[in-house]
């Protein structure tokens, strides 16, 4: 029999977050592998381990693995368009994939279930799945999905907001394309994987647009969302744009990281 991983998401940060196929999922596994980024981001790994107190009825086991350097890409503003940013990206993936096949052989016995819990939802801007495909090339592997609830539903739910305009359309980009998705019209601009200097960006790209006559931008913001540590703020962009990054300088200053997502469109922040 092969071996079966079950890639599960637990929502945004609060093991409230877990479905119900994500508890059952949980209760599946024989072992949960886990990529360690070191001490700055060791609160991560605490937090999936609450997460497994909290739902798994039996006794578990970690594998965790030390997560490969990336190479550092600064965000720029507006994003190039060469293929660097990119090729660091599979490099990494690759590293990863390697240690992971690694680690499932030796860990993982024919015909055992492991599992790894994934930030938010598998399919949305986060890597699981592409460094899984990598690894099916080197071990024999099933993966199983198990859906979760992602940083953009939290957002939307903290601030009991409607992600869409009625009848527009909404764009989910990162911090490094946000020049490129301004958003037009009606409609939503989503923005995850910042590191804060994308929505620096925005926030002077809007006061220049402003001058020529262009609508304000509102802006809802959300960081640590569904832990107890939850921060938002919404409001007109050039008001709360930069008082949300001092407290997410200070934040990430505090805690060694910070995982924050932010949406905008024109219009009134109500």
């Amino acid at each position: 029999m092969s071996r079966r991983l079950l890639v599960i998401g637990m929502g945004a940060g609060s093991p409230a977050h877990l479905t119900l196929e994500a508890v059952e999922a949980i209760n599946r596994a024989d072992v949960f592998f886990v990529f360690d980024k070191g001490e700055a981001a060791g609160e991560l790994v605490a937090l999936r381990e609450h997460m497994l107190e909290t739902h798994r009825r039996a006794p578990w086991r970690v594998a965790r693995i030390d997560s490969p350097r990336r190479r550092a890409e600064p965000q720029i503003h507006p994003a190039p368009a060469d293929g660097t940013y990119r090729q660091g990206v599979a490099d990494w993936h690759l590293a990863r994939a390697v240690l992971l096949a690694e680690r499932i052989a030796a860990e993982l016995p024919e015909g055992g279930v492991g599992a790894m819990l994934v930030w938010g939802d598998p399919a949305l801007y986060d890597s699981t799945l592409r460094v899984l495909d990598e690894v099916r090339a080197r071990l024999p592997l099933v993966i199983e999905v198990i859906p979760g609830i992602s940083a953009v539903q939290a957002l939307c739910a903290a601030h009991g907001l409607v992600l869409n305009a009625v009848g527009e359309k909404v764009v989910i980009t990162t911090g490094r394309r946000v020049l490129a998705d301004y958003p037009a019209g009606g409609e939503s601009l989503v923005v995850m994987l910042d590191d804060g200097t994308g929505l620096e960006a925005l926030i002077a790209r809007e006061a220049e647009l402003r001058k020529a006559g262009a609508p304000p931008l509102a802006l809802w913001w959300g960081a640590y969302l569904g832990m107890a540590e939850q921060m938002l703020a919404s409001g007109p962009l050039a008001e709360v744009g930069p008082e949300i990054l001092a407290q997410r300088a200070q934040a990430r200053a505090r805690r060694g990281w910070i995982m924050d997502v932010w949406l905008v469109r024109q219009g009134s922040p109500v």
